[in-house]
């Protein structure tokens, strides 16, 4: 293999990984001019039928599952000497395993990432699918965002085949009882156990224990909330009656106990409403390359261009474009344009830290503006509001300041179009160290497009 420069039309760049039944090498298609992944068996089990099929069967699954949540699967082939090989999407981001190399991550991206590999799974059964070995390594990242993929299923089955008698599978930490054993009938909830482990892995920096004898996560992590604890120690419960009952319930879960997730409650605190501006915006963190502004800003729009703002040019380290859920602020809930940009994108949860950013989201339903005068923030000073009226928006700005003691401003609007269409609104949550000298500008910059227009 070491020889081989080319498989078919893909010029092979670098080893990836090798397992035990094949090697995954990074290719480039010089055709469509895209790098892929490609997989070939390896040469020891090219002669076991038995094996080749099975290495077909992972191509078959990662095909039928068709999800954007599981790597895809473009072409397959056999080499010269008869080994298959498949052709898959290349995830540039690494793994999970990657990023908890260096020890535990914050929380609310331990949750959403766990979260969202929860929804690959849940993905997974829908199309008849259980996986049997989800851990960091198998969980990949990809492009902006970034998109958050399942992989290998090497060892996966149908959920038809699982129920019967099995062999035992997976990997020490993440594998349920029911694995450890071959003869027993496993199912989706399997599944879940090892996103429980994933998840805690992300949330203490530890691989869990065995089954039945995992520490509690609060006792890694003593600042841990307790729902989070529970959620998680649910998930790895060796009984599988008490495990959650689907991956998809375990996600939602996880997405309620984010600061998006959780809905406010009167008098709204602090973290329900900043959280908002960050977490509803449903990627990870990416670099900005939308610089039609000045050199001393940068426009910001979310993915879909609906939305866009200019902030000063040093706030655009990160930015999280994916959207939001009005509903953390009290409105009707639903999927709407929004972004978040910031210098320190995981210090915005907590506004006692330091931080210089912006969010920006899109409402067009419910009265935003009753909903942002009726936020409160413990803790802050209400420095007072007024009144803005811009070329493009109009309506009420309130600001808050000393949070905890600590030197940052907290600047929200309310804006309506300024020509008196009652629609679309923006709700705009603006952090800065120090004064709210931007305030103003980011303001007087945002723009809507699409169906209703520009305001």
């Amino acid at each position: 293999m070491h020889s081989v420069e080319r498989i078919g039309r893909y010029r092979l760049e670098r080893r990836l990984g090798t397992g035990a039944f094949g090697t995954v090498w990074l290719a480039h298609d010089d055709v469509l001019r895209a790098p892929v992944a490609v997989k070939v068996l390896a040469d020891n089990w090219a002669h076991r039928l038995d094996v080749r099929e099975r290495f077909l069967e992972e191509a078959r699954m990662l095909r039928r599952a068709g999800s954007e949540r599981v790597v895809q699967v473009y072409d397959i082939g056999e080499l010269p000497d008869e080994r298959p090989y498949f052709v898959m999407e290349y995830a540039d981001g690494g793994t999970l395993a990657d990023l908890v190399a260096d020890g535990r991550l914050p929380v609310p991206e331990a949750l959403r990432l766990t979260a969202l590999a929860a929804r690959g799974a849940a993905a997974l059964h829908e199309a008849g699918i259980v996986h049997r070995d989800i851990k960091p390594t198998n969980v990949l990242l990809s492009g902006r965002g970034p998109r958050v993929l399942l992989a290998d299923l090497g060892l996966a089955k149908s959920l038809a085949q699982a129920s019967g008698l099995t062999l035992a599978a997976g990997s020490a930490g993440y594998r349920p009882p029911e694995q450890a054993e071959a003869g027993a009938g496993i199912d989706e909830r399997a599944d879940v156990y090892s996103l429980g482990a994933v998840g805690y892995h992300l949330v203490t920096g530890t691989v869990p224990g065995e089954p039945g004898k995992v520490l509690p996560a609060d006792r890694l992590r003593p600042d841990l909330d307790p729902a989070v604890r529970r959620a998680l120690m649910r998930a790895l419960e060796p009984d599988r009656e008490r495990r959650w009952p689907t991956a998809r319930a375990f996600a939602q879960e996880l997405e309620g106990l984010t600061p998006t997730g959780r809905r406010p409650r009167r008098p709204r605190r602090a973290l329900a409403v900043t959280g908002v501006a960050v977490a509803t915006a449903l990627g990870v963190i990416a670099a900005l390359v939308h610089r039609s502004a000045p050199a001393s800003a940068v426009r910001v729009a979310d993915t879909g261009g609906r939305v866009t703002a200019e902030v000063p040019a040093s706030w655009d380290r990160q930015l999280r474009d994916s959207g939001w859920d009005p509903r953390a602020l009290g409105l009707p809930g639903g999927h709407e344009p929004g972004f978040a940009v910031a210098d320190d994108l995981a210090r915005w949860p907590d506004l006692a830290t330091v931080v210089n950013g912006a969010f920006v989201g899109l409402s067009e339903h419910g009265d935003l503006t009753a909903a942002v005068n009726a936020l409160s923030h413990p803790g802050c000073h209400y420095d007072g509001g007024h009144l803005y009226t811009g070329t493009a928006w109009r309506g009420r700005v309130r600001v808050w300041s000393d949070c905890s003691g600590g030197p940052g401003t907290v600047t929200e609007a309310a804006l309506a179009p300024a020509d008196g269409a009652g629609q679309p609104r923006v709700y705009v949550q603006i952090r800065t160290h120090g004064k709210a000298s931007a305030a103003d500008r980011v303001l007087a910059s945002v723009r809507v497009a699409g169906p209703q227009g520009a305001p």
